[in-house]
Parts: structure tokens; sequence; C-alpha cells
């Protein structure tokens, strides 16, 4: 493992090697987005180039996909694919149920479609992203830009009929302009603090006129891979109840693509 990665990115690197482990030979593999998933699309590209496995991708963000096919990764669209064996993505929170908060890097909607089209999903993480209960990373809503002033209006009169301990919505932005996803759909992130019931808060979240999706994940992460920066990982399975600590072995020279940009 190179000397210079961070320990933070020494974990995400782990948890990427040991989760590719999942993924065998003529299997469809939903790609994740965010800087963990990136760890993990450069590995499977390496494994696909090193030792001939034979895998069919499917993308859940424009830059996710530019970077697996760079690194050799065949990708076809969800229309052509339709169903997945597995899906492997990053986490901004998960709790001891493995329900997840994701969006933080603005693919919630392609995530959840291409997570709820898979046969499993595979969630990898640093043990930062591990919490009691959701919601101290603001949860991204996935919004259409039209009324959306309206939307958020609507999105705030309703958390304060819920048990959140925060209430404001706030605009994604990019920079002086308004984030974008690639439906050209814009996101509000709500700082909510401490989420006392997720499946209420999405379900009356996804109710209200205007609102596409949001990025509470429920029972839809099957395990996840906590990497350590000492090359340790820890798999938990939520159906067998396992949890289970491995050592991923890697050599000294590792090279992990560090001339391939995320």
């Amino acid at each position: 493992m190179p000397a210079e990665l961070s320990p933070i990115d020494r974990a995400k690197y782990v948890a990427a090697r040991r989760a590719i482990g999942f993924v065998e030979d003529g299997m469809r593999v939903g790609l994740g987005t965010g800087s963990t998933a990136a760890w993990m699309v450069k590995c499977l590209g390496e494994v696909v180039r090193e030792d001939g496995l034979m895998v069919t991708c499917v993308a859940t963000s424009t830059r996710t996909a530019e970077l697996a096919q760079q690194v050799g990764l065949t990708v076809k669209t969800l229309e052509d694919v339709r169903w997945l064996d597995v899906t492997i993505d990053g986490t901004d929170e998960f709790d001891p149920k493995l329900n997840l908060i994701k969006g933080g890097g603005g693919a919630l909607l392609r995530e959840k479609i291409v997570a709820t089209a898979s046969d499993q999903m595979i969630v990898i993480a640093d043990r930062s992203k591990q919490v009691d209960r959701l919601g101290a990373f603001p949860l991204p809503v996935e919004i259409v830009p039209f009324g959306w002033k309206t939307t958020q209006a609507l999105i705030e009169e309703m958390l304060s009929n819920v048990e959140v301990m925060g209430r404001s919505a706030k605009l994604r932005m990019d920079g002086t302009e308004p984030f974008r996803s690639d439906q050209g759909n814009l996101i509000l992130d709500l700082h909510l603090r401490r989420i006392s019931n997720p499946a209420q808060l999405s379900l009356v979240l996804n109710q209200i006129p205007g609102v596409v999706e949001n990025g509470l994940f429920l029972d839809v992460c099957d395990i996840v891979v906590i990497g350590n920066s000492d090359g340790t990982v820890e798999l938990r399975d939520i159906n067998s109840g396992t949890v289970e600590h491995e050592r991923v072995d890697l050599l000294d020279g590792d090279n992990i693509f560090v001339d391939i940009v995320d």
C-alpha cells in the first residue's frame, strides 16, 4: 500500500479492495459514486486488466462512468442490463441496522435506482461513517427546479411535525450556481442532526410535490465493509447477523492508479 496515502484513504482503499472480492466472473455490477467508490472502481479495473475478470458495469453517475471506462471497465446502461448481481457503493452514514444516508456526491437518485435493481448491495466505508443514529450528515433531497422554493417551504413545514433535532433545508450550491444532478435537478440538504424515525421521514418526504427522491437508503444494504488504516476490515452482514474481521494482504509496491484523477 503506498505510504503517501492518508489514514482515511488507506481505510477506503482496503475496504474497496476487499469488496471487489464479492465480484465473480460474468457478473453485472453496479458502480457507486463518491471518493470511496472511486477506489473500488480503480481496484476492479485492475482485476479486470490483470486477471481477465469479465464483468459488465452500470455506473450511477457520469463521473463514475468516465472513471470506469478510463480503467478499462465495460459500462452499459441499466436499460441494457436490466438487473444487477451486485452493487458496490460508498455511504455518508450508516447505522447499526445498516440503514444509510447517501447523496453527498449528488447521485442519490441513480444510486437508489441501481441499488434497488441489484440482488445484493455492498457498502464500503471507513469507520468515521458509522453512527448510532442517522442525521449528523445533512440529508440530501433531490427536487425538480420548478417551484423549488415552494418545495423547500413545504419540506421545512413538514419537518416541524417529525422527530428531528434540526429543521433547515439549504439549497446545495456549486460555486455561485445551484448544484445540478445528472438529471438536471436541484438538491436540498436537510440539516436534521438526529433522525428518530427514518422510515417515517422517507415516506413523508417523497409525498411532497416537487420531491424526486431522498437520500435515506433503508433496508437496501446487505453487507458493509469497514476499512481501517492498518489494513484490516470488518464485514457486517445484516442478513446472517455475522460480523467478521479480516486483513487485506497488499504488496508494498501496490500501484493504485495515483495517476488517475477521481
